[in-house]
Formats: C-alpha cells, sequence, structure tokens
C-alpha cells in the first residue's frame, strides 16, 4: 500500500480529523489520526496489517513474537502478527509503567514491538524498557504510521507502513490559525 492509500482508509473512516488536537506528548496539531475509527472496521484493519507484515517480512530482520503497547497497540499488534503467523503479547500499565503482566517471554525470543500510530515514539520507548527490564530481546519496531517523519527516535529499527509528515507545535509556538480554535485533547494517553 502507498501512502495515499493508506490515508484514504483514514478518511473512509472518519478518522483524519482536522481542528486544534493536543497530543499526548503535550504538543498541538491541526491534524489528528483517530485510528480507533479505523479499527472498527475489520476489513480496513486487515489490510492495513497485512500491508505492515508484509512490510515487516520484507527487512529479513528475525524475529519470534510482537509486543504491543495497550491500549492502542493491541489490536495492530495481533493482527499484524496473525500475518506474520507469530504469537502477539502486550504491556499494559500498572502504577503508571508498561508491565508485561499476563505473559512470559520465551527465552531467547526475538522481538518486535508493534504501534499504531508513532508521534514522538515515547510509547515504543516505554514497551521495549519494560521488555529489557525481563531480560527481553528487542530487535525491531514497527506501526502503521510514523507522524514524524522518521524523526522520533525508538532506540531500535522503525518499520513503518508509511511516514506522514503531520505539524506538531509546542503550545506558546502556535500559528495563530490553529490558536483561534479552541483545542481538544482526543487521544488515550494522559499528557506528558
Amino acid at each position: 500500500m502507498n501512502q495515499a492509500e493508506i490515508l484514504d482508509v483514514f478518511r473512509a473512516s472518519g478518522a483524519l480529523l482536522e481542528g486544534h488536537f493536543i497530543l499526548s506528548s503535550g504538543l498541538r496539531s491541526p491534524i489528528f489520526l483517530q485510528k480507533a475509527r479505523v479499527f472498527m472496521y475489520p476489513d480496513r484493519t486487515e489490510r492495513l496489517c497485512k500491508a505492515l507484515a508484509e512490510k515487516i517480512r520484507e527487512t529479513g530482520i528475525e524475529f519470534d513474537l510482537i509486543v504491543s503497547p495497550a491500549l492502542g497497540g493491541l489490536i495492530p499488534g495481533y493482527e499484524t502478527a496473525r500475518h506474520l503467523g507469530v504469537p502477539a503479547m502486550w504491556v499494559e500499565r500498572e502504577q503508571g509503567e508498561f508491565r508485561l503482566r499476563r505473559f512470559e517471554l520465551p527465552e531467547n525470543a526475538r522481538i518486535i514491538v508493534v504501534e499504531d500510530i508513532v508521534s514522538t515514539g515515547l510509547s515504543i520507548r516505554e514497551t521495549i524498557s519494560a521488555i529489557r527490564a525481563i531480560g527481553g530481546n528487542v530487535v525491531a519496531a514497527a506501526c502503521l504510521i510514523d507522524r514524524s517523519d522518521g524523526e522520533a527516535e525508538v532506540g531500535v529499527p522503525l518499520v513503518a507502513l508509511t511516514r506522514y509528515k503531520v505539524p506538531a507545535y509546542p503550545v506558546d509556538q502556535l500559528p495563530p490559525e490553529l490558536a483561534a480554535i479552541p483545542p481538544v485533547k482526543p487521544g488515550s494517553r494522559s499528557l506528558a
């Protein structure tokens, strides 16, 4: 899938929103990708995750399983793992930090972290830290959309189905047209 096809899936799902949005990082943006609206549709989700699985295969990276951050990465992690024929696990927050609570990592397992949308890479970095804290070996990360266009540093190679640079601004550097619109916080994570 190319970028236009991927963004068309988001548009068709009503998931490419325009306005004034407060991102989880605290930055502000005129565009928000509300992936939950895409994940409502199994056929659309399957199409995106099947394409991501193929992109991961094309890298030649060897891996044994996928771990995703809950909540946002659960669906794409599971669906991508299904197309790759590997197990899917997830980390979830416990007292504010990600933990692998429901699973044990197989010894010497090579892991790819799969996320939905990457902006700053924080969720992937936190997931990697949680996995490494219990001796896990993260070999790469993957996402449906890298909205940083490759600028987010996650600490391992990042495979993105597409890169889509979306402007983001500190609150004290908003362009006038964005500052004129009341902000909304549509994401699921508390502000960083």
